[in-house]
């Protein structure tokens, strides 16, 4: 071997002046038999920089085969929805309905009747008061419309006076122009309202034939609904039907919660909204109280659209200044709905972060319409719930909680999730068996707890994993060194028992 060529223990150095002369000029003066010292791998326990690429091209290549997946998916069930969206409509309504009249007529069947009459009853006495809520407000609505349409006459008659004066100082036409300008606009905006109304319900099909869809539906879920997750677990078997009894009773208890929660942030909405509509002698008040109650259920943008047209009715009845008091009422009673009550109740009933809320909202309304923003965040709060579901499965998995740690619905679900652990146990020994999924031979045996030993919760206690990595105030630094004085003082602790 050549004195002036690395072997392949050679120090850094050595190989580093190799690699420079390997782009020279193979030619005759190159003693070939020299060059079989240099191996074509890096030096120590160095890795080629090729296999680290091909790693992460392979890593990549498969997360974006995944994804695309996930995202044709998507994309081929929100075609099917779009498709089959006439149908859905009335199934999904009659289900939020019946979130919130199925605890009443399970109280029935409790009591001893039959579940016929029971949802029978229930759905009789509940569209029985919503239809003596709309009458009691119908006449009071005709009777103040003919005034308030003569208002709004008189009002834009005035608007025209002041517009004709200064600063403004328009004409006759250019004022003509403007209003039809307006009226065309707003026959657009009526025609789109009405379109997103019945984009679900379908030109065929009319309100009437929809309700009554509607109206059958609830009573067959309020009469055998409680019958559905046995027939389920029947037709799918003890561990899939176990894990639909608990995914479907999360998803139902949310829905629930979500559709009750809503009902008492707009019923406060309505009832301060209708008071002060009524004091400050705005007409309609008992009519506007009851919009705000109904928009109330499309978060964000309901508030937004009944607080407008509040507003609007006042100006155009009573003027500038009780406008501005109307206006002034209806953000008090927003700010106290989004920042104290709304939170409070949709935090427990849903736990969905309101950023999550509104970006459903948008995407809803988008999509579909005004129904479609009703009934975004249902969906949502659904995605939420099963996302949370294989969260909590992926845990028992792989040792992270037990299945006692965890809150369960249902007893099928703590089954499922005692069975799942055990699963867990079996499959991570293989999984350890395997080099990059386990632990280097040298880690402590005690930091393989999952996070409930008095040695995790003294790390936890010592270092900040949010810190900033410096040596500003101590920093994570500091941290890590008291974690690992503690892990020492464990050890040899436990080496002395």
């Amino acid at each position: 071997m050549s004195s002036d060529q690395p072997s392949p223990n050679a120090s850094s150095s050595e190989f580093a002046a190799a690699e420079a002369a390997l782009g020279g000029r193979f030619d005759d003066s190159v003693d070939a038999a020299s060059l079989k010292a240099v191996s074509p791998h890096p030096p120590g326990n160095q890795v080629d920089r090729s296999v680290v690429v091909g790693e992460v091209i392979k890593s990549t290549s498969l997360w974006a085969l995944r994804l695309t997946i996930i995202g044709i998916f998507l994309y081929a069930s929100f075609r099917m929805l779009g498709n089959f969206w006439r149908g859905i409509l009335p199934v999904l309504i009659a289900l939020i309905i019946c979130t919130v009249l199925a605890p009443i007529a399970g109280a029935m069947r409790r009591k001893g009747l039959p579940s016929a009459l029971a949802a029978a009853v229930t759905i009789l006495v509940s569209f029985t008061a919503v239809g003596t809520l709309f009458m009691f407000i119908a006449p009071d609505f005709a009777r103040q419309s003919q005034t308030l349409y003569l208002q709004t006459v008189e009002g834009i008659q005035r608007l025209q006076l002041w517009a004709q004066g200064p600063p403004l100082n328009l004409d006759a036409d250019e004022i003509g122009g403007y209003i039809d300008e307006i009226a065309l606009w707003l026959q657009r905006q009526a025609g789109s309202i009405a379109g997103s109304v019945f984009t679900g319900i379908g030109t065929a099909t009319s309100i009437v034939v929809t309700l009554f869809i509607i109206v059958v539906l609830t009573f067959f879920f309020l009469k055998d609904g409680h019958n559905f997750l046995p027939w389920l677990r029947q037709a799918t078997g003890r561990r899939t039907g176990w894990h639909l009894t608990e995914l479907l009773t999360r998803v139902w208890s949310t829905l629930g919660g979500f559709v009750r929660a809503q009902a008492v942030v707009s019923a406060v909405d309505a009832v301060f909204i209708g008071l002060g509509l009524a004091l400050i002698g705005v007409p309609l008040a008992m009519a506007l109280a009851i919009i705000t109650f109904i928009a109330g259920f499309i978060p964000f943008v309901g508030a937004i659209v009944a607080g407008a047209l509040s507003v609007t009715i006042a100006l155009v009845s009573l003027g500038f200044t009780k406008a501005l008091l109307v206006l002034g009422l209806v953000l008090l009673v927003q700010q106290l709905e989004g920042n104290v009550l709304s939170p409070w109740l949709q935090s427990k009933a849903m736990n969905l972060h309101p950023v999550i809320v509104l970006i459903s909202v948008t995407v809803g309304s988008a999509l579909f319409g005004l129904i479609g923003g009703f009934l975004a965040v249902p969906a949502a709060a659904t995605i939420a719930v099963v996302y949370r579901y294989f969260q909590d499965m992926m845990m028992l998995q792989s040792g992270e909680r037990t299945a006692e740690d965890l809150e369960f619905s249902t007893v099928a679900g703590f089954l499922i999730g005692r069975y799942t652990q055990q699963q867990g146990d079996h499959k991570r020994e293989q999984w350890l068996s395997i080099p990059d999924h386990a632990a280097p031979e040298g880690a402590a045996e005690d930091v393989t707890h999952n996070g409930t030993s008095p040695l995790d919760q003294k790390i936890d206690a010592n270092v900040d994993v949010d810190a900033d990595f410096s040596e500003r105030d101590g920093g994570a630094r500091a941290g890590i060194k008291r974690a690992i004085s503690a892990l020492e003082q464990m050890l040899q602790s436990k080496d002395k028992d």
